[in-house]
């Protein structure tokens, strides 16, 4: 295998006119190293349903190009819709990719989560089911 060149030989060959060769990219891009200096693995898992105990209903993998009104839409064919509200990064403004709907009802939102769970909008299939309160993330910990 050559030896990339210095920067001493790198000086000179500008000035002399030669191109510099390309850059030469791996086969197989790392990930920035974890805590113990291996490269972190992203696991992929699946979104965990939360059953429907309260009318505030999850909205997962939802297309960065929803918005407010797109999901009031969908979700009034279901039932009445109090709030939709996508949920965004502090500084960039850009969606993360889900979102909170609040339904009049709790039959609504069951209704709800039976129709869309699964459902294809906007080139993305759709996770819906129960958000979780406060007193459900303090029983888990």
């Amino acid at each position: 295998m050559k030896t990339p060149p210095t920067l001493l030989q790198r000086i000179l060959d500008f000035f002399r006119g030669k191109k510099p060769p390309a850059p030469v990219v791996p086969a197989k891009a790392v990930e920035k190293p974890g805590p113990n200096g291996a490269p972190k693995e992203r696991i992929s898992r699946k979104p965990e349903l939360v059953e429907v105990t309260s009318p505030r209903l999850y909205v997962g993998n939802l297309s960065f190009d929803a918005t407010e009104s797109d999901l009031f839409e969908l979700f009034k064919g279901v039932g009445q819709v109090r709030n939709a509200e996508v949920v965004c990064h502090k500084y960039t403004q850009r969606s993360k990719g889900f979102a909170f709907v609040q339904m009049t009802t709790i039959e609504e939102a069951r209704r709800a989560v039976e129709e869309l769970h699964d459902k294809e909008f906007l080139g993305r299939k759709l996770v819906v089911s129960g958000a979780k309160t406060p007193d459900m993330e303090q029983r888990a910990a």
